[in-house]
């Protein structure tokens, strides 16, 4: 391209350029949704979030809404737990009471509790140690208190990940993830 036919284009160059520049804020505005407000207020005004989805993150203990206001309106309790402890000999399943004569039959010292873990195959009992006792608690419930039960891994075949059943007496929470 030779400084001759630049110096002829130059006109037309010229007339691009102007409407480009001329033409382009009201294009951006044209492609925005259509607003009462002036070009000012909306560049002042700041962008509105792009929508999200929300999802219902699953519970650790793996059970469902539905599940957990089972537990809640029917035995009193919520919060429910199993937990690998460090050494893997144990498993603690641990709730919150939310109503103490609901929760009542959970503390019974006369009823025995168990863990089932159908993946691996076994049924956990809570021991009995010499100077101590059953390593559970086993007094009157209070609202808003958490209690707890340790059940005998010896072997370590619960591991953490599988699913297990805690049932005591009448009561029976299935699905509980161990964490």
């Amino acid at each position: 391209m030779s400084i001759r036919s630049i110096n002829g284009k130059w006109p037309l160059l010229a007339l691009i350029a102007s409407s480009v520049l001329a033409l382009g804020p009201f294009e951006v505005l044209s492609a925005q949704a259509p607003s009462s407000t002036s070009p000012s207020a909306q560049a002042a005004a700041p962008a509105a979030p792009a929508p999200t989805v929300v999802r219902k993150a699953p519970s650790l203990a793996g059970l469902s809404r539905r599940a957990s206001m089972y537990y809640e309106g029917v035995w009193g309790v919520d919060s429910l737990k199993v937990k690998y402890t460090e050494s893997g000999e144990m498993l603690r399943f641990s709730y919150r009471v939310v109503d103490p004569a609901k929760a009542a039959p959970l503390n019974d010292k006369k009823v025995e509790p168990s863990l089932m873990d159908p993946q691996a195959g076994v049924q956990l009992v809570v021991p009995q140690m010499e100077k101590v006792g059953k390593l559970r608690q086993s007094s009157t419930p209070i609202a808003g208190q958490s209690y707890w039960m340790a059940f005998s891994n010896s072997g370590r075949r619960v591991k953490p990940g599988h699913r297990v059943t805690v049932e005591i007496g009448h009561f029976r929470a299935e699905g509980l993830v161990v964490e």
